[in-house]
């Protein structure tokens, strides 16, 4: 009798890095759920990853909502019976420099990065829990490791998520759940491809490698770290930045 197939939930999934990582759990045999607040994109997303044949949720969640977090684990949990994989792909970036930054950027980049990463791995822990086995993957960022400037909230908030990874790799270790991070460095998506080519270069300049990073650069590490190979590995962030953060 074959195993069931597990469940991965990937907050942020809708497009971009988040997308990248839905594909990659697909094509292992994984059901999935696309979660993100940008639901017509959220639902496209589902269409072409239900032609591999596996099956697909789409959720409409706001992130930084404890109602819609709690929502989103419960529509996975009958759709599929179980939550075994939560990826906390969900971020926004809202950039000014401290002086200027408004009160509202700084609490709606908190609230959907840090506080959306906590509320969506507490109720799948809860359910993790249930079963004693959970893998969760928390989007963090170089930011988060060596500051930004103009990025005040966003590097505080990725470096919250840092804290919290190890925190809760602590707190869930003893039930074989296991809690990781990535911190993706200078990634091409639909918002980096936006900045101006002297920014780009910029950036690429410091980076060992030499290029940008692809989002399925970032997808390979979160799909080692829900691998059976990473199941002696938890509280650790993997540096995706092709030697930005060396």
């Amino acid at each position: 009798m074959s195993e069931p197939r597990q469940t991965a939930v990937i907050t942020g999934s809708a497009r971009g890095i988040g997308k990248a990582i839905a594909k990659k759990l697909a094509q292992t045999g994984m059901n999935i759920v696309i979660s993100d607040i940008l639901h017509e994109e959220a639902l496209k997303t589902a269409a072409e990853i239900e032609k591999s044949g596996v099956g697909v949720l789409a959720v409409k969640t706001d992130v930084a909502s404890a109602r819609d977090a709690e929502e989103l684990i419960k529509q996975a949990m009958s759709a599929f019976g179980s939550v075994d994989i939560l990826v906390n792909n969900a971020g926004i970036t809202r950039d000014n420099l401290s002086i200027r930054m408004s009160e509202s950027d700084w609490d709606q980049v908190l609230d959907i990065n840090l506080k959306g990463t906590f509320l969506c791995s507490q109720y799948a822990a809860k359910e993790m829990m249930k079963k004693r086995f959970g893998r969760i993957v928390n989007m963090a960022s170089v930011s988060g490791i060596l500051g930004t400037a103009g990025q005040a909230n966003y590097a505080s908030s990725k470096a919250g998520v840092i804290a919290l990874t190890k925190s809760m790799a602590r707190e869930l270790g003893g039930r074989n759940i296991t809690v990781n991070a990535v911190a993706p460095g200078f990634i091409l998506t639909e918002m980096t491809e936006k900045l101006p080519d002297n920014v780009k270069e910029a950036y690429i300049a410091q980076i060992a490698l030499k290029r940008a990073g692809t989002p399925d650069d970032v997808a390979a590490a979160v799909h080692f770290l829900i691998s059976p190979a990473a199941q002696y590995i938890t509280g650790t962030i993997i540096n995706v930045s092709g030697g930005l953060l060396i």
